[in-house]
């Protein structure tokens, strides 16, 4: 009944989470989640009042632009400027998008013809595997090591995969890992992808959760990064707006449009009253970012301390809202998903299995740190009680 691409996805990762969620709900279950990365944090309620009036205009009824508002784009040309010391052309290094999501599927579109190579971190987001294999091409896996510190070694890349890969996908700060880099590996990346004539695509939508000091660079920030590729973001993250799918792609002119041509055919822009709304986070007061990150900050350091003190294994992040933990040798468990519907059955606590990001995740769970201090202690409790 299904086209074989379809059948050819692996299930869905959070859905399937959510499936065993639910039961143990059913069940009576105080289910503490997690699991699955969506801020708890409201909309800054300036930008709530900006599409409250921006949704009462009639002008923001129609359809809108498919490359979205001039005023948008300028926004956020702004916004990396003042950000990433970054300078974009509006007019064309700017696109706008539906959330970066949207974005990042639809690139394999643009750029892979069947059998063509996509070189795919591993772990990873899965929708650089999935949109690749939805555009019957192959993902090629390129594995995130600890010893590496989660950081792909291009040098190991076989030569000749190399040579016919088309595009890389690219994430840091880094989900499901939390790994960060600095500027001098987009350097090696740039120089690598100009040696192999390949498009980079760089998501960076937890560019500014970051802590400790560190700030998350920009792939565009890099000399000879427009030659190469494109780097996605979004305000959901940032802004606590993942519900309201608005995100967007800047870089090189030439792949932006390749990548807008696709969504000419398939959607019909993003509503312009979220733009508006996008207008006024981006260039409105960023203290409700800060607010934010002194949040997760604190989530973090107790999140920590408490699954230090259970006996589990896990690196304090510099980035990202999420803590990537190894899977302790205990009670017979072998393996993230074991661990993780421990964790469930025995504390009600949902966490990420890292087999769901890829084979290299294996051997880890992701935490997320979007509720409340109150639930991560509680929940740091129970992890506590099990006696790992």
């Amino acid at each position: 009944m299904y086209a074989t691409r379809i059948s050819s996805l692996p299930p869905y990762l959070f859905a399937e989470i959510d499936e065993r969620k639910n039961e143990a709900k059913k069940k009576g279950v105080d289910i503490i989640d997690l699991g699955v990365g969506d801020p708890d944090l409201p909309t800054p309620q300036h930008v709530v009042d900006a599409i409250c009036h921006a949704a009462k205009d009639p002008l923001n009824h129609r359809y809108p632009s498919y490359e979205g508002m001039r005023s948008f784009r300028e926004a956020v040309a702004a916004w990396y400027k003042q950000r990433k010391q970054v300078s974009l052309d509006a007019e064309d290094e700017v696109l706008t998008l539906i959330g970066s999501k949207e974005g990042i599927a639809h690139s394999a579109f643009a750029f892979l013809d069947p059998g063509d190579i996509a070189l795919v971190p591993d772990p990873a987001y899965p929708v650089y595997k999935n949109a690749t294999i939805l555009a019957n091409s192959i993902p090629h896996s390129v594995p995130l090591t600890e010893e590496n510190e989660f950081k792909p070694d291009l040098e190991s890349i076989d030569s000749e995969v190399a040579r016919k890969a088309k595009i890389m996908f690219l994430n840091y700060p880094n989900n499901p890992t939390a790994a960060t880099v600095e500027k001098s590996f987009f350097k090696e990346v740039v120089d690598f992808a100009l040696d192999h004539d390949i498009i980079v695509l760089h998501d960076n939508p937890y560019s500014e959760l970051t802590f400790d000091g560190y700030e998350a660079p920009s792939f565009m920030a890099v000399d000879a990064a427009k030659e190469v590729g494109i780097e996605f973001n979004s305000l959901s993250k940032t802004y606590n707006m993942t519900g309201w799918r608005i995100g967007f792609a800047v870089g090189n002119s030439e792949i932006l449009r390749g990548l807008r041509l696709v969504k000419t055919n398939v959607d019909s822009g993003a509503f312009q009253a979220v733009q508006v709304a996008g207008i006024t986070a981006l260039t409105g007061s960023q203290e409700c970012v800060k607010s934010n990150v002194e949040v997760y900050r604190e989530r973090r350091d107790i999140l920590i301390d408490g699954l230090r003190s259970a006996g589990l294994e896990v690196k304090k992040p510099k980035a990202t809202f999420y803590l990537w933990a190894k899977v302790p040798k205990v009670r017979k468990i072998s393996s993230s998903i074991q661990f993780s519907m421990f964790l469930l059955e025995r504390a009600g606590v949902v966490v990420t299995p890292g087999i769901g990001f890829g084979e290299e995740g294996e051997g880890f769970v992701r935490f997320s740190l979007c509720v409340s201090a109150e639930r991560i202690k509680e929940a740091c409790e129970r992890i506590k009680g099990l006696d790992l």
